[in-house]
């Protein structure tokens, strides 16, 4: 798999600089084209000969059904982080694939045999962590699954990626924290935006709004993810794991308390942030219904790295066991 990874990844690379220095375009925009002239095969007429010969040329090397529907993602995805690369706001950054394979696995657990169900992401970005999670969902074909973004390029590289890897996924071209075209789903899945949201208007409909100044965005982000899933629909948040030490966590415990079951938090390996302040947690919540209940036990973990598989299989099997005491 690394082989066809790299190479398609090359493919990518070489056609999107091509792309950018012809015509003068940013990186990301170069891949979008390059990912589209993958996916669409099809060249414009117009285009100067040479310009024209090149393309073809780089076409004629490549076939998209040459490679399977993970190597499409990973070699994607390596292409975007080089585009991101030094110029990137902390928002764009992609959710990590060690972080998305895990949340996938937890959302098949708590889904468990339930053969049809909808999921959504209300911060996409480019739709990496929707596919880390839809890629290992067994039901595959009963899944029906949407998301939210307001940034254009990122919009546009979600777009390209659902197409590289021939899925359905309904995209929302606006701002997630306004009202949404959407009816409420089974699970959500989102690595939430961390900081001020700059709309104190919008902030006004919320609960979670501040008393005073910029209300925290990945407040309202939960307190509008809820509004969007069904009664007992579960939620996967990858949060800062300070939530709970913030100036408005009171206003945040008691709205949780008032909405939701606090399900599990897991904190993420030390290892992967550059400091303590920076670590950040899978956060597991239920909206509550008419048959749910809080857990007889939260299920708290603090996570070893993802390469060491010893520890990895210590954590899994007490979440196991989480499992069946809760079931």
């Amino acid at each position: 798999m690394e082989q066809q990874i790299e190479k398609l990844f090359t493919w990518l690379d070489e056609t999107t600089d091509m792309i950018s220095e012809e015509e003068d375009v940013p990186y990301l925009d170069g891949l979008i084209a390059s990912s589209e002239l993958l996916f669409y095969r099809d060249l414009p007429e117009d285009l100067e000969s040479t310009y024209y010969n090149k393309l073809q040329s780089q076409l004629d090397m490549i076939n998209l059904s040459d490679f399977e529907v993970e190597v499409r993602r990973k070699a994607l995805q390596l292409a975007i982080l080089k585009g991101m690369k030094g110029q990137t706001q902390q928002h764009h950054y992609i959710t990590p694939d060690t972080v998305g394979m895990f949340i996938g696995y937890l959302v098949q657990r708590f889904i468990g045999d339930k053969k049809e169900y909808t999921l959504f992401d209300p911060a996409c970005g480019t739709a990496n962590l929707l596919f880390a999670v839809i890629n290992q969902q067994e039901q595959k074909d009963s899944l029906v699954a949407y998301g939210s973004e307001v940034d254009p390029t990122l919009i546009r590289l979600a777009y390209i990626n659902t197409n590289l890897q021939e899925k359905q996924i309904e995209y929302f071209h606006q701002d997630s924290l306004k009202p949404i075209l959407l009816e409420p789903v089974d699970v959500v899945v989102s690595d939430l935006p961390v900081g001020y949201y700059p709309d104190d208007t919008t902030a006004q409909a919320y609960d979670l709004k501040a008393e005073d100044g910029h209300s925290y965005s990945h407040h309202l982000f939960i307190e509008q993810s809820l509004k969007y899933t069904k009664d007992g629909g579960y939620l996967f948040f990858v949060v800062p794991s300070l939530l709970f030490e913030s100036d408005q966590k009171d206003q945040l415990q008691s709205f949780l308390k008032e909405h939701a079951h606090i399900v599990g938090l897991l904190q993420l390996p030390e290892t992967m942030f550059k400091n303590e302040n920076m670590r950040k947690s899978i956060f597991i919540i239920q909206k509550k219904g008419e048959n749910t209940r809080d857990p007889k036990k939260v299920m708290l973990a603090d996570l070893p790295s993802f390469k060491d598989a010893k520890a990895m299989d210590s954590v899994l099997q007490q979440l196991n066991q989480w499992f069946k005491n809760e079931r």
